[in-house]
């Protein structure tokens, strides 16, 4: 089984930190972002997406397990946070490319 990268503890860590800024540097320039019904695309708008699910949510993840599943590792986390149900599992479909997330999308 493949290890799972690095880059992911260090998103998990920016998000219970509320560090947009070091969060959005785990993506690749050309990621894509998939959330809440809406898609965002390389660093600037992945940012901005962060920037206000930090403000309204102030969300912590707190990882369950991965599994792979061909190149894409799914990630199974609990959320908490100021969102409505919260806490929250929540599964994150993650694929990397030279170490960054490339491609990211809650499910």
């Amino acid at each position: 089984m493949k290890d799972v990268p690095a880059i992911l503890d260090r998103y998990v860590a920016a998000t219970n930190a509320h560090d947009p800024q070091t969060l959005s540097a785990c993506f690749s320039a050309d990621a894509i972002v998939l959330d809440e019904g809406r898609t965002y695309r390389g660093r600037a708008e992945i940012l901005a997406w962060k920037e206000d699910v930090t403000a309204r949510y102030k969300t912590t993840n707190t990882p369950l397990d991965y599994q792979w599943q061909g190149e894409t590792l799914m990630a199974r986390m609990r959320v908490e946070g100021t969102f409505p149900g919260s806490p929250a599992v929540l599964t994150y479909q993650l694929e990397f490319k030279d170490g960054l997330i490339s491609r990211f999308q809650v499910a």
